[in-house]
Order: structure tokens, then C-alpha cells, then sequence
């Protein structure tokens, strides 16, 4: 590798000292390792093989890595320019985060600085061996390959130079290396906080360059892409090539927000060259033809060097805000994964005091949950369907009304109707039929009861039969709320403990005590069923003899108002009716009073229909509140806070704690991911915080596109919360 000078007085005036120090915090955010948890902005260069991306590089940053013209890129490389008074390159290796553990060790380790630039090329190719790159082995690699240059002549810029895409397999390149550097370029696209530099060349025709077709599936919008076109000098003056060309340059075709730039650089095989001798040959081809008819600001390197700074610089302070942000929120979730694990855990003792710590929390969830006051975390969305899972008061208050619908609907064996058809699995039946069938049942039980009335226990039979139903559907509604109790522990123990404890508690304790709890359920509703199942009718409730004189009284005004209708040659009661004429009301009063049932058997089955109407209606309360208070509440929902307690964590046996939270590899493993994450995060955050007060930045008067109107930026205070975000202003 080596380094050509150039003059760089035209960025002299390009970044304040601000925003030098925002550019550099950047940098060290990316060097912590913070990129493999969060998208940081920056500029990526992609192209296809041959595209001329390489020189593109090279003309920007004046460092020309060794490569033979028929070898292209063969891993990211971060280029790193800074401008200080010292001349100074480090080359470093970034491991991908697929990298196992030895594999992220030994590359991080790879660390060197020089004070010159002779033994470059020889460090790189060491970098090279390291990250398994050779002519017969593997040929392509995603690990980072970081180079930092920085030199009095430097441009303050960062670029994350990425392999050409390849377009067909050759002997060199398998068509899993095409995969893979496709898959790399759309990885680092894909990044929404990455500027992309899409380099394409007039060589070959744009539209079947592959480049723009990622481009424009990673940045829809085009809102965060720069196109740059190479080799123009290889296309024919005043040819239908040459004019497609330049109207790309001019945004008309594929546009882009940030426009595109025209650069003319060096053959690689010209030889030595330097800097200027490149810029006095690029110069005189835009000063000719067709290309000088464009505006200046889209021609040349040291335009292109000027539009990439500003473009970055914007970038960084435009989403530093929502970076913070961003950070924070890993930062939380992995705090949250940390907490779940606990503190390691290796001696018995400390073992015991993390079952404690998890039952005083869950302890905590359910008193919330059954209360009914969801101000915790745990319970998320209501909105949403763990968040009201984790609801137990809502769910069982709930899932008690639709039980007391349900057996109103349809608990009862048979309803008395005129209309034909069945719902609900009732049996539809008339009065009549009802009392031919209560008749023909007391005809089997007469006793010793007098001609016109009923045996008390003929009330019995009708109420057994009547209801039932309630077995099945408490028994169901029973099993609804225990599923309903599972789901909210399986939700409490996953949220105080992590996956392979909160397992173990599950199946070792919540399994257990469910389990007696459904037994206790199904013993509890087996005894409240017993006395409706097998008792006599009891109630001394003066609801009943409402409800029964209710009963007759409707079938009474019924008959009577038949009777009315008949008498006054009406079609209905419901209105006034004017009577003409004169009316026999002596008639009328006997025909009301010899309203009688000459069937003594028939009328005692109608006023045992009707006390058994009345009785099951008093029962049907009763038992609705009896389930929701005796089984429900009692049996299952009071005892959840005693399932797991510190004072059962203290009486366990030494193998049952181990077992439950003793720390496997992979949680020892994970912890240790977690803490590096968790420390990568937060030094992010405190670099960032550091920047959040930045004075008020320097005009840029970036230059975004051709028909763009100039603008410019400056940092502005966020209104009570002291952070600065862009903001863009017009200056017309």
C-alpha cells in the first residue's frame, strides 16, 4: 500500500472543531463494537466487479492498496481519514459477529500501528491470512478490515469500502461466493443509518448493473443514496451511450435525493501517477464535449470529496437523537435479559437466595394480578394477547359472566315455547306437552296426596331433570379458568427467570400445585352439584314465592285477557277499544270466575311446573355465585400467591434447588454475551451524551443534487428534553 499526498485546501474550511469531534465520536462508537448492536451512520461504497470502485477509493482518500487490476475486493474495509498534524496508519480486524467465540478472540486481537507506510502491504496480507483469505482457500470473508490513516493531508471521512458484486461464476469465484457477497453488500444496505455510494460504470450498460437494483430494494425511497458513474471517458463522443450517461448524471433517469456524481480517474495499469497529475487529466476530459455543459458541483474529486463529508457529517447529527434512543432501548432489554439471569450462580447458597429473590417477584406479579392493578411492566398491551393474558383478574371476571350467560341460556333441560325449532341444545317444548309429561311422571310417584295436589317430590324429579346441564357446562367453565391460571404462571415465572429456570420452576413446582388445584376444583364443583343433584329442594328465599306467584299470575292474566277478547269481539287488549252496544258484564264475571280446570291431575301438574319454575330460578342464582365464590375464587385463584414462597425455597431439598437454579454453559455463556453487549451499549451511550450538547455547527451548504435548493443545517435544542436535532432551513 502507499499513500499519495494531495492538497487539501478546499476542506481546510469544511468542518468546525464540533464537528470534527461529532465525526470522531462516531468513530469511536463503531470501534467499541457498537455496530453489531446498533446501525451507525456512514458511507458505504458498492459497485460491481470492475466498476472502478477501487479508484473511486483511491481518488477520495489517496491510500492505493496493492491489488492486481484482475483482483477485487475481497472483504469490507473501513477506511478511516482523519486530519491532525501527525502521519500515522493502524490496521485492525473488526470479526464478524457469526465468528465463534476463539475465532472473535484471535481476530480482535489483531491490532497494529505504523509510523510509516513500508511494511503496509505486508500487514494487510497478514490481515488477509488471519481472516482465512488465500488464492486456494477462501475467497471472500465478512469480517472488517479496519485501516486508519491520518496525516495533515487527510480528509476528515469514513467509508466502508465493500466487494464487488460478482455476476457469474468463474474458476476463482464459486456461486457461494456470489452469495456471499451479495449477502454482504445487502446487509450493509439494508442499514437505514447507511449512505450509500453506488458506483456504476459507463462502460457496460447501468440497467444491467446489479448494484442499482440493491440499491433501490435497500433505499426504496432513494432518500440515502449517491450514485457515482466511472469511465466516462470510455464512452463515444456524441453516441446514444453518452447521452443516457449524462442524463443520469442529471437525476433525470434513476434518481436519487443526494444526486449522482461523474468521476474520470486513472487506468490502474497507467503506472505511477500522482494525485495531481490524476486531477490535471480529470479536469481537462469535463472541460470538453458534452460534459461541460454540466454543472461543476457534479464533476470531479474534490467536489465528490466535499459532497460525501457534508452528506456524512448531516447524517450523524440528523440521527445522533434517535441513536441515543435506539441504544437506550437495548440497553433496557439487555439489562432486563441480565436481571432475569441473575447474579452466577455456583454455591448452593446462592442458588437458594435466587429461588427467593424469584418467589418475593412472583409473589409480587400475582397479589398485582389478582388485584387488579396492572401498573407493572410485566403486563404489557391490554391490547394485546399475553398482555391480557397476564390480566388474571379481567380474564377470570370475564370468563365468570360468560359462564353465568351461558347456563342462562342454555342450562336448562327443556323451555316451555310455541315456536317449533331447538337452540342451544334446549328442548323446545310446549306447555301442554310440559304438563302431559309432568302428569304421566306423577302418575308413576302418587302417594298419599289428595285428588288436585302433588307429591312435594314430584318438584324434585322436575328440578333434577331440568338442570341437567350445569354439570357439563361448570365443569367446562371450571377447566376454562384453570387453563386461563396456567397461562398467566407460564407468563409470571418466564418474566422473573430466565428460559432454563423459569422451565424448571414450571414443571417442578407450578405443575405439581396445578395439578392438586384442578383436583380440589373438580372435588369442590362435585360438592356443590351434590345437594341440586341428590337433595331436596330447599330455599328460604322469599324470591321464590315472588317468582311462583309471578308465574301464575302471567298465566292468569293470559287466560283472562283470552276471555276479554272473546267477550268484546277484539283482536287485542293493547289499545282502547270503543264497545257499541250493550254487554251482559254478568257473563263476563262468571265466565272469569268458572275459569277452572276440571282435571285435578292436570291442574296439580301445572302448580308443580310452576313451583319447579320458581325453584330453579332461586337455585340457578345460587349455584352461579356459589361457582364464581366457592370453586373459582376459594379453591383456585386465593391459593396462587402461597404456590411458590421464600418459605418453601428455604424447606426445599439441596438437589431440588440445584436443579432448578443451578446455571447450565449456555446460561453462563450468555451471561457473559450480555455483559459484553451491555458494556459495548453503554459506552456508546455515555460517547454519545457527550455530543448531545454540541455547540450550534457551521453552515455545510451541502450539495445534495442539481435542481436541489441549498441548504443548510444546524443543530437545534430538542424542547425539554436538552437534545440537539437537525434542522433544515431554506436560503433563497
Amino acid at each position: 500500500m502507499m499513500l499519495k499526498a494531495f492538497q487539501t485546501d478546499a476542506l481546510d474550511g469544511l468542518c468546525s472543531k464540533d464537528q470534527l469531534d461529532l465525526l470522531d465520536s462516531v468513530d469511536c462508537l463503531r470501534s467499541q463494537g457498537i455496530s453489531h448492536y446498533v446501525s451507525l451512520p456512514q458511507i458505504i461504497v458498492c459497485g460491481d466487479q470492475s466498476s472502478g470502485k477501487s479508484s473511486v477509493l483511491e481518488a477520495i482518500s489517496g491510500v492505493s492498496f496493492p491489488v492486481r487490476s484482475n483482483l477485487s475486493t475481497r472483504f469490507p474495509t473501513e477506511l478511516v481519514l482523519r486530519k491532525t498534524s501527525q502521519t500515522g496508519v493502524s490496521v485492525s480486524i473488526v470479526p464478524h459477529q457469526a465468528r465463534t467465540e476463539s475465532e472473535r478472540l484471535a481476530l480482535g486481537s489483531f491490532h497494529e500501528q505504523l509510523e510509516g507506510f513500508e511494511g503496509l502491504p505486508s500487514l494487510i496480507e497478514n490481515a488477509k491470512a488471519a481472516m482465512g483469505i488465500s488464492t486456494h482457500g477462501k475467497a471472500f470473508s465478512k469480517d472488517l478490515l479496519r485501516v486508519e490513516v491520518s496525516g495533515p493531508d487527510r480528509p476528515h471521512l469514513t467509508i466502508v469500502d465493500l466487494p464487488g458484486l460478482i455476476h457469474s461464476e468463474t474458476k476463482q469465484q464459486s456461486a457461494s461466493d456470489i452469495e456471499l457477497v451479495q449477502d454482504v453488500v445487502q446487509s450493509y444496505m439494508k442499514e437505514p443509518r447507511s449512505i450509500i455510494l453506488a458506483v456504476v460504470s459507463a462502460k457496460n450498460d447501468y440497467a444491467n448493473q446489479i448494484v442499482l437494483k440493491l440499491a433501490r430494494a435497500a433505499d426504496k425511497k432513494g432518500s440515502r443514496t449517491l450514485g457515482v458513474i466511472t469511465k466516462p471517458d470510455t464512452l463515444v463522443a456524441g453516441s446514444e451511450s453518452e447521452a443516457l450517461y449524462v442524463a443520469l448524471a442529471r437525476n433525470l433517469d434513476v434518481q436519487f435525493r443526494l444526486g449522482w456524481h461523474v468521476l474520470k480517474n486513472m487506468d490502474s495499469e497507467t503506472g505511477d501517477w500522482t494525485l495531481e497529475d490524476r486531477d490535471i487529466k480529470e479536469e481537462n476530459f469535463f472541460s470538453q464535449g458534452i460534459w461541460e455543459v454540466l454543472p461543476r458541483s457534479l464533476l470531479g474529486i474534490n467536489n465528490l470529496r466535499g459532497r460525501l463529508s457534508k452528506v456524512l457529517l448531516g447524517q450523524i447529527a440528523a440521527e445522533l437523537p434517535s441513536l441515543i434512543d435506539e441504544i437506550g432501548v437495548k440497553s433496557s432489554a439487555c439489562r432486563s435479559r441480565l436481571d432475569k439471569l441473575g447474579y452466577p450462580r455456583a454455591t448452593l447458597v446462592e442458588q437458594q437466595l435466587y429461588l427467593i429473590q424469584l418467589s418475593q417477584e412472583f409473589q409480587a406479579l400475582v397479589k398485582a394480578a389478582v388485584d387488579g392493578t396492572y401498573t407493572d411492566p410485566f403486563f404489557g398491551d391490554a391490547k394485546s394477547g399475553p398482555g391480557y393474558q397476564k390480566r388474571l383478574r379481567a380474564v377470570v371476571q370475564n370468563l365468570n359472566l360468560d359462564f353465568a350467560d351461558d347456563i342462562a341460556r342454555r342450562g336448562h333441560c327443556r323451555e316451555i315455547t310455541d315456536s317449533k325449532g331447538t337452540s342451544n341444545n334446549v328442548i323446545p317444548i310446549t306447555r301442554d306437552r310440559f304438563l302431559d309429561h309432568i302428569q304421566n311422571l306423577m302418575k308413576r310417584t302418587k302417594g298419599r296426596e289428595l285428588p288436585g295436589t302433588f307429591n312435594p317430590m314430584i318438584v324434585s324429579d322436575l328440578f333434577l331433570e331440568q338442570s341437567a346441564p350445569w354439570e357439563a357446562i361448570a365443569r367446562d367453565h371450571v377447566d376454562k379458568v384453570w387453563k386461563a391460571v396456567k397461562e398467566f404462571l407460564n407468563h409470571a415465572v418466564a418474566y422473573v427467570a430466565d428460559s432454563t429456570t423459569s422451565e424448571a420452576i414450571f414443571q417442578k413446582i407450578f405443575k405439581p400445585a396445578l395439578n392438586q388445584l384442578l383436583e380440589n376444583l373438580n372435588e369442590k364443583t362435585t360438592e356443590l352439584l351434590t345437594p341440586h343433584q341428590k337433595g331436596h329442594p330447599i330455599t328460604y328465599n322469599h324470591y321464590f314465592t315472588e317468582t311462583l306467584q309471578k308465574l301464575r299470575n302471567e298465566r292468569n292474566r293470559k287466560e283472562y285477557s283470552k276471555i276479554i277478547k272473546q267477550f268484546f269481539a277484539v283482536p287485542t287488549l293493547e289499545r282502547s277499544h270503543h264497545c257499541d252496544g250493550q254487554h251482559d258484564l254478568y257473563q263476563l264475571v262468571t265466565a272469569l270466575v268458572q275459569r277452572t280446570e276440571p282435571d285435578m291431575n292436570r291442574f296439580a301438574s301445572s302448580e308443580a311446573l310452576d313451583c319447579m319454575e320458581a325453584y330453579y330460578k332461586v337455585a340457578l342464582k345460587r349455584f352461579i355465585d356459589d361457582v364464581a365464590v366457592e370453586i373459582i375464587e376459594a379453591k383456585l385463584i386465593s391459593p396462587l400467591g402461597g404456590i411458590f414462597t421464600p418459605v418453601a425455597v428455604s424447606a426445599m431439598p439441596a438437589d431440588s434447588v440445584t436443579s432448578m437454579a443451578g446455571e447450565s454453559e449456555d446460561d453462563r455463556a450468555q451471561r457473559a454475551q450480555l455483559i459484553e453487549q451491555l458494556d459495548v451499549l453503554t459506552k456508546g451511550s455515555d460517547t454519545c451524551k457527550r455530543f448531545i450538547g454540541v455547540r450550534t455547527m457551521a453552515p455545510l451548504n451541502p450539495i445534495l443534487s442539481p435542481t436541489a435548493t441549498l441548504q443548510t443545517m444546524r443543530l437545534t435544542r430538542t424542547r425539554g428534553l436538552g437534545i440537539r436535532s437537525m434542522e433544515t432551513m431554506d436560503h433563497r
